[in-house]
């Protein structure tokens, strides 16, 4: 009874392991077919045929790791055509180009014989009105119009001029006389509400561009430090040129001024950096002009760089010596003055001299050196007022360029400068 009891139990377990091990032979492989099926990716080199994406021309390059061999190589893109500045530079002759770095002066009243030597024989490209006038817009326009036919360069691309002059207003205003409003002088216009400044600075620059006159040498930014100080500041603040006597109101007042003159196409030109406001004597008239203590982090540059992060497009340098920022060199002839403008303030336009024909300061040079001297520092455009003494100022930049590589490549950056500007300008035609 007991070993019967034991084989029946041995027959029901065997059984039921039987019956199990069925059930797994038959499910597992289906289970793993379906979880295999759904793991394979329908896009994987084992696909058949029929699974795998019809490729089409706008498909999406595939990013697998098998090379394809037949697929064509790109073609290099060919280089941007030259722009018209870069045209208008390959037209000129290297007479000519240092011509374009250069702004030689003419009586407002009419252009005298060596202003038009300089302008037809040494191919000098800029102007500036220079003296007082107060005959008026009519006369100015025809002298504008004398002056921009000699100096307009022909070529496969024309180039005409700067034409320039200083309307700041108050006792350094040019033109004057019918068509030219009476402009105040800046401490007046320091006082005015900005925007009613920047409309009034609109309608003088309009004044201006009627005539043929496309360059402001204003505003003065300088910041005199204080009223009673001003009658001693012999080139800013006795003449009444400063906006204000703090960095605010120099910067707010003269940066609507500037913003004016852009509004009637004339391009202004802050002046003079680093400033002028703290000196005692006139570089024009004096030589020795220090000013000890304006330095790179000085807080009068602050109407200088503002006026730059507001797009002007050109800045004039000062001409005398700022041992805080360069002890070895006049401002004008300082790299360490134009870097603290160039990287320092980010300004990437015109960087124009200060007079440095007639100027006191920068008499003990050589003119034929001046003028290299300058743009070896990184100015862009030398300004002479006295049109007697520019042929040695262009001779002397013409003469180190065909002398030295180097320095021809330093022209020829200067020019294309500006070029650029005077294509903005609308100064460069086919």
């Amino acid at each position: 009874m007991a070993a019967t009891s034991r084989r029946a139990k041995t027959v029901l377990i065997v059984g039921i392991v039987l019956v199990v091990v069925g059930v797994i032979a038959v499910v597992v492989p289906r289970m793993v077919s379906a979880l295999a099926a759904q793991a394979r990716p329908v896009t994987s080199p084992s696909s058949t045929a029929a699974e795998a994406p019809t490729p089409t021309p706008s498909a999406t390059p595939s990013t697998s790791a098998t090379p394809t061999p037949s697929a064509p190589t790109a073609s290099p893109l060919p280089p941007p055509p030259p722009s018209r500045a870069q045209q208008a530079l390959a037209g000129l002759s290297l007479e000519q180009r240092v011509g374009q770095v250069m702004m030689v002066s003419s009586p407002v009243a009419g252009a005298d014989p060596a202003a038009l030597a300089d302008l037809r024989s040494n191919r000098i490209g800029n102007v500036f009105l220079k003296g007082r006038t107060t005959a008026g817009a009519g006369a100015v326009g025809d002298v504008v119009g004398a002056l921009r036919a000699e100096a307009t360069q022909p070529g496969p691309t024309t180039v005409a001029p700067f034409v320039a002059t200083d309307q700041e207003g108050g006792q350094v205003q040019i033109l004057r006389g019918p068509g030219f409003s009476p402009i105040p002088s800046a401490l007046a216009q320091g006082g005015m509400d900005p925007d009613a400044l920047r409309s009034a600075a609109t309608e003088w620059g309009r004044e201006l561009a009627a005539v043929g006159v496309n360059v402001n040498f204003a505003p003065v930014m300088d910041t005199v430090p204080s009223a009673a100080f001003a009658p001693q500041n012999i080139p800013i603040g006795k003449y009444e040129r400063e906006y204000g006597f703090d960095p605010g109101t120099v910067s707010s007042h003269g940066g609507a001024f500037a913003r004016g003159m852009a509004q009637a196409g004339v391009a202004a030109v802050p002046k003079h950096f680093p400033g002028l406001g703290r000196v005692t004597a006139n570089t024009d008239t004096a030589t020795n002009v220090t000013d000890a203590q304006t330095s790179r982090t000085d807080p009068y540059l602050a109407p200088f760089a503002d006026a730059i992060r507001s797009g002007v497009g050109w800045v004039m340098l000062s001409n005398a010596l700022y041992p805080a920022i360069d002890a070895e060199h006049y401002a004008v002839f300082s790299p360490a003055v134009i870097d603290l403008l160039r990287k320092d303030l980010g300004f990437g336009g015109i960087v124009v001299s200060d007079d440095i024909c007639d100027a006191a300061q920068v008499g003990g040079f050589r003119p034929e050196s001046r003028g290299v001297n300058f743009l070896a520092a990184g100015g862009t455009m030398v300004l002479c007022t006295d049109e007697a003494l520019a042929p040695r100022l262009w001779q002397g930049i013409l003469d180190q360029a065909r002398s030295d590589p180097g320095f021809a490549r330093v022209v020829d950056y200067a020019a294309l400068a500006v070029l650029e500007a005077k294509d903005r300008a609308g100064l460069l035609s086919h």
